[in-house]
């Protein structure tokens, strides 16, 4: 693809490489009728939304006259609007859903078997787990609450799936330690010190919503604040503990960077290397200037990257074209990361951010450092503070929410309160590239696979295609929320050793991951990608 770079030079004798323009946005619907606060696609190709109860009445009815009636709610006992949704990629089409207590800023993970388990929130919600199973005839499904699902409180939390199906939920407010769920016969909660190490105050914390990744030994990096360590969840022991950020500034929230574990290849547990990127977020003190005195500091405009699996780990820094906090990094099907949403100035919390960057950013990992960052055409709509952003399967990613105040507010505020719903469209989805776009026609979606099994994927191509420019990527749908997608996970599965099979039609064998360290069971999107454009992916469900 051909790019125009051009230098931004800074005082420091160091430079950032950006290049034209690219992708396409598009308004899908005008109001889903609540804050796209948490997202979570499915493998039904349905997205669960959702975002707080307390608030008062969303702007969406529940169906059917229904209405929650719930007596420790902060604002209305009585409640007949919905605070979660259910939408429809293919119809472009939303449903309401029926939550009974309050969700506000909570976690989840999908399990193997591809139910969404969404663990806490606030008030009566914070010890509650839900869980909403897909239906076959996509309207008749809900929410399932399990009051005393959770052994602590969880507000602020991060779940991550494991390689058992079990979910972990570590930290939250006040909660320097980590459960399980299911809970087992034990019904235990473990200490994890390292989130009383990285609490501050009165900067409420800046360790909430811990940066959580399955390395591929089957330990845990967590990053929390400004560090990070290696957790063996098995033993409740510490393993490894990395250096500190070199900068020092904190990325959890409320300075609120954002986090990926870069694309998994040369899938076997011994020999893979696995790396974390962290970037944006918003300098010490950012939290108390912009709630005593309203001064929003310009946020961090670095990356630190870290190859987490070598003996003697070390961050190297990289400067983005752009100061970003509140920003969701999201894994595309090439490999790259699309950093979107958020602002430039501030910090999270509601009130609290100035500037929106209405630039995305592609960032290359494969590029030479400096030429990895491709600045994308703007958003005309500010996703500040509760904004949230998800991978479909379609290859474009789903952008939603932003509540920059209490409570909805649509007129008389700097950034009102949004309810709509776009797409972005990566330049790779140009119409100019439809030549090149593979479409899969072997297996069929919804096709299960095993650990370490070879599998043929049959393909086509409208064009010439260029026989070792063909990769077979894997998704894991990731859980959204506070700029963070939990469980993401992009796995490169094989490249080249194309055959023709047929008229336009290809095929390539490729290898499944061989553990659950590498992959967790469940649901992946699996996409071939040609000369940098990606097909339209098939769910696999790999046990």
């Amino acid at each position: 693809m051909q790019r125009l770079l051009f230098f931004l030079f800074f005082a420091v004798a160091c430079c950032c490489t950006s290049a034209t323009s690219g992708g396409k946005w598009d308004l899908l619907l005008p109001s889903v009728g609540i804050v796209a606060m948490h997202m979570q696609l499915l493998h039904d190709n349905r997205v669960i939304i959702y975002d707080r109860t307390d608030f008062g009445t969303s702007n969406i009815s529940l169906a059917d006259n229904k209405c929650r009636m719930d007596p420790n709610e902060l604002r209305l006992v009585k409640d007949c609007s919905a605070h979660s949704v259910e939408y429809d990629v293919a119809s472009n089409s939303i449903r309401p859903l029926m939550v009974q207590t309050d969700v506000w800023c909570s976690s989840g993970a999908v399990t193997p078997d591809g139910r969404l388990v969404q663990a806490g929130g606030y008030n009566d919600g914070d010890h509650t787990v839900r869980i909403y199973t897909p239906c076959d005839d996509g309207s008749t499904c809900d929410w399932v609450e399990i009051p005393s699902g959770l052994i602590q409180r969880r507000w602020y939390a991060t779940s991550h799936i494991l390689p058992d199906g079990r979910q972990i939920i570590i930290g939250g407010r006040r909660q320097f330690n980590y459960e399980f769920y299911p809970k087992g016969a034990s019904s235990t909660t473990y200490l994890l010190p390292f989130l009383v190490q990285t609490y501050e105050f009165p900067a409420t914390e800046n360790n909430l919503y811990p940066f959580v990744f399955l390395n591929v030994d089957g330990n845990l990096f967590i990053f929390a604040n400004n560090r990070a360590i290696l957790l063996d969840y098995t033993n409740d022991v510490v393993v490894k503990t990395y250096p500190e950020i070199p900068d020092g500034h904190p990325r959890n929230y409320p300075s609120t960077g954002s986090a990926v574990l870069l694309p998994l290849k040369n899938l076997q547990e011994e020999t893979t290397e696995a790396e974390v990127l962290v970037c944006g977020g918003a300098p010490k003190g950012s939290f108390v200037n912009a709630n005593a005195s309203r001064i929003f500091d310009q946020a961090l405009d670095t990356c630190a990257r870290i190859k987490i699996t070598d003996q003697d780990p070390q961050w190297v820094m990289e400067k983005m074209p752009l100061s970003r906090v509140m920003s969701d990094m999201i894994l595309l099907p090439t490999g790259d990361v699309l950093i979107i949403n958020g602002c430039s100035n501030g910090t999270a919390g509601y009130d609290n951010g100035r500037s929106p960057a209405l630039n995305p950013v592609i960032y290359e990992p494969d590029n030479q450092t400096d030429s990895r960052f491709e600045i994308q055409n703007p958003a005309t709509t500010p996703r500040m503070y509760h904004s949230s952003a998800i991978l479909l399967a379609d290859g474009r990613v789903l952008v939603g929410g932003s509540n920059p105040q209490y409570y909805y507010r649509f007129t008389g505020v700097m950034f009102p309160t949004d309810l709509s719903l776009e797409s972005f469209s990566p330049s790779y989805l140009d119409p100019e590239f439809g030549y090149l776009r593979p479409t899969i026609t072997s297996p069929v979606t919804q096709t299960m696979v095993g650990y370490g099994q070879q599998i043929p994927i049959q393909f086509m191509v409208p064009g010439e295609v260029n026989l070792d420019l063909v990769t077979v990527t894997m998704v894991a749908p990731s859980f959204n929320t506070h700029s963070f997608s939990m469980s993401q996970r992009l796995l490169v599965l094989g490249s080249g050793n194309v055959t023709l099979v047929g008229l336009h039609k290809y095929q390539i064998r490729v290898a499944t991951p061989s553990s659950g360290n590498l992959a967790p069971s469940g649901f992946y999107m699996l996409f071939v990608v040609h000369q940098g454009i990606p097909s339209e992916a098939i769910w696999i469900q790999i046990q």
